[in-house]
């Protein structure tokens, strides 16, 4: 090959992916979030970067939505909405909106102290969040009877114990149950 053909060609190459680097980064991080949490976040590097920052929003507790759909244009101009609003049940086709309704957040802290007579206090905080088909994402406290059987067990998986347990060890951490598009609900965990 002519090596000028070969520094040619390599330019050409170079300034494809350069530009085609460009196009893909251009996308709304919430459309990487919504696809990917709809396939169950696959290994890629798009929706690593997804559910990092799905992840980063409700770490260690939402100070914003884990998945702001208005962010989503969707080929729809009914979506954007001034002021960062939540993409209601009018805006969004219900296709959609049910990856965002799918989503149940609780933050979770169990502390437990040495008390008076050796015996062992511990002191827990339930929060709950999720968006109703409003689309407005809320939280609010709940309490330890609340909780319901899938999250009592997931938390009996990763400490060993249950959340009303007396004993065991104290944890903080934000647990997200989601589904993906068959319906299927995937839970993930994340202690802070």
């Amino acid at each position: 090959m002519n090596p000028r053909n070969f520094f040619a060609s390599v330019a050409v190459l170079g300034l494809t992916a350069f530009s085609s680097a460009k196009q893909a980064s251009a996308y709304p991080i919430d459309c990487a979030i919504l696809l990917c949490l709809a396939g169950g976040f696959p290994a890629s590097a798009e929706c690593s970067a997804a559910k990092a920052e799905f992840i980063r929003r409700i770490t260690p507790w939402p100070v914003e939505p884990p998945l702001q759909l208005w962010r989503c244009p969707m080929g729809s101009h009914n979506v954007s909405l001034p002021g960062g609003g939540g993409g209601g049940s009018d805006s969004i086709p219900p296709e959609v909106a049910q990856y965002r309704d799918a989503i149940e957040l609780w933050q979770l802290s169990k502390h437990v102290t040495s008390g008076s007579g050796g015996r062992d206090v511990y002191t827990s905080t339930v929060r709950y969040g999720y968006a109703p088909s409003s689309g407005e994402w809320v939280r609010f406290p709940s309490n330890d009877n609340a909780l319901p059987e899938w999250l009592d067990d997931t938390i009996r998986q990763r400490t060993g114990k249950g959340f009303q347990d007396e004993y065991g060890r104290g944890f903080r951490s934000i647990v997200v149950r989601m589904q993906d598009y068959t319906g299927a609900s995937m839970t993930e965990w994340v202690s802070y």
